[in-house]
């Protein structure tokens, strides 16, 4: 108990220490957030001042706040900036629309919005000081073709770029920054570079007012881009050069992302160390698994639940897979359980029934706290995770796989007790199996890739966490119970809302 209240203590200090780097970053930008037509926006600026207007975009699955380190530094710069959630994203109620894979459909619409946004900033900020466009990864493409499309845009700034709309000559100013491990992205952005005569990292530029470079921002990938310092950098100086402002010394630009792990990492070991302190205080032997029954239960869900859903699906669902994800861990979860209550393992799973009960109990009162905790921390610093009602029927669904699913989890781990090598082997075999599903069907799948990291920062996060409910209480279903709160609330709120027209 006291390398647990260490824990907590030095898990709080960390917490408290972050949060207040990341409020102070805020210091002398003023914020607004509004709603305009059905799109929530954020307006960020320094009291005052009159620079140039900068809209930016976030990527498929983002949101505003996953765009905030770019927008703080820009307004800190001088710059004014509006960030919205494009339709289905955040907290915008209207789905995506229309055919993902087509110009006149999904794009559309989202150029569409872009549009809107981009008209009513400029009634507010106007365009005399200049306008320009900023997207990530989905939004690189929409704000290109916009920008092709409305004059008023000066110059215009992809990350994780690729669109089939840009040309040699067009658009005429154009400064595309891909991370260093996006291997496809960076040939991409060669390519078209190679169109003109120059090659990645070379910034081309003539008195007629043509500018183009694609340059690297070292140590990131898709998502780690967003918080790079040396992209923002770039994102600032190439403003600032096509804009003509003069600036003394460099902006000073904060390592934002490496402070928000720094606080997730503090708050996450603040409830562990909580749950252990008080859940731990009489440790319960939980029954073992035998190799040959672990070993069926854990691969054989895994190959069998992509094969017998290929093309399944509950149309009814207003999130993108989400109608997939809620029935592979329906079958995932009741297979894995199946197995384990027919080799003779019932007593894993299902405990006294008082202690089932207290079990029970425990894992929704601490998840269901500490899901609000880490909830509230992530939409403050990261994304758009408490996205409203849209996203309740959704949860629910998912709920109902997530259940049987975190039931075999937690019982292949023996209630988190299992060697380390055990509890990796368990939670890779599901990550295969929603693997395999991609590879069976990669067209209609192929947005499932995206989830993988969430559920990745689920195991490492709320699975540590709940992972001390069940080695306190030697008991499945608390820990199964937390851990399904927590998954299927981040799975519904992490993709669009999406309807066909």
């Amino acid at each position: 108990m006291i390398r647990a209240a260490i824990g907590f203590i030095l898990g709080l200090t960390l917490l408290a220490a972050a949060v207040l780097v990341l409020e102070r970053n805020r210091a002398g930008v003023v914020q607004r957030d509004m709603v305009w037509g059905s799109t929530p926006v954020t307006w960020m600026e320094q009291q005052g001042t009159d620079g140039p207007l900068v809209v930016i975009a976030h990527g498929f699955a983002g949101s505003r706040p996953l765009m905030q380190a770019y927008q703080i530094a820009l307004a800190q710069a001088g710059y004014r900036t509006v960030s919205f959630d494009f339709e289905g994203h955040g907290r915008n109620p209207q789905p995506m629309r229309g055919d993902v894979t087509a110009l006149d459909g999904t794009t559309a619409f989202l150029m569409d919005e872009l549009a809107r946004v981009t008209d009513r900033a400029v009634e507010l900020a106007g365009v005399d000081r200049g306008l320009a466009y900023l997207g990530h990864s989905m939004a690189s493409d929409i704000i290109i073709r916009q920008s092709l499309r409305d004059p008023r845009v000066d110059t215009v700034v992809g990350l994780s770029v690729f669109s089939l709309a840009i040309t040699a000559d067009a658009p005429q100013s154009l400064l595309m920054i891909n991370g260093q491990w996006e291997a496809g992205l960076r040939a991409a952005a060669r390519a078209v570079m190679g169109e003109i005569g120059a090659s990645e990292g070379q910034v081309i530029r003539d008195e007629a007012g043509f500018a183009r470079a694609a340059l690297v921002a070292p140590w990131v990938e898709h998502v780690g881009i967003l918080y790079s310092r040396n992209a923002i950098a770039e994102t600032i100086s190439w403003l600032d050069q096509r804009f003509d402002i003069p600036r003394q010394s460099a902006p000073h630009i904060m390592p934002m992302g490496q402070v928000i792990l720094l606080g997730f990492a503090g708050l996450v070991t603040a409830l562990a160390s909580l749950a252990t302190m008080l859940f731990g205080r009489r440790v319960r032997r939980v029954l073992p698994i035998a190799p040959r029954a672990f070993w069926l239960a854990t691969i054989a869900p895994a190959v069998i639940t992509p094969l017998v859903l290929q093309g399944a699906g509950l149309a009814f669902l207003p999130v993108i897979l989400a109608d997939y994800l809620a029935l592979h861990l329906t079958v995932y979860g009741f297979l894995a359980i199946g197995i384990l209550l027919l080799t003779g393992h019932a007593g894993v799973i299902f405990p006294s029934v008082s202690r089932m009960w207290r079990s029970v109990s425990i894992g929704l009162g601490f998840g269901a706290v500490s899901l609000a905790l880490l909830g509230l921390y992530l939409d403050r610093y990261v994304g758009s995770f408490w996205s409203g009602d849209a996203r309740a029927l959704p949860f629910l669904v998912i709920l109902v796989g997530a259940v049987p699913a975190m039931i075999a989890d937690a019982a292949l781990q023996s209630a988190a007790r299992a060697p380390i090598w055990q509890r990796v082997v368990v939670r890779l075999a599901f990550l295969a199996s929603l693997g395999g599903a991609v590879a069976l069907d990669f067209d209609r799948m192929m947005f499932l890739v995206l989830i993988l990291p969430v559920i990745v920062l689920f195991y490492a996060s709320f699975g540590f966490v709940y992972g001390r409910i069940g080695r306190g209480q030697g008991a499945v279903l608390g820990m199964a119970v937390a851990m399904a709160l927590a998954l299927a609330w981040a799975l519904a709120a992490s993709f669009p809302l999406f309807e066909a027209v």
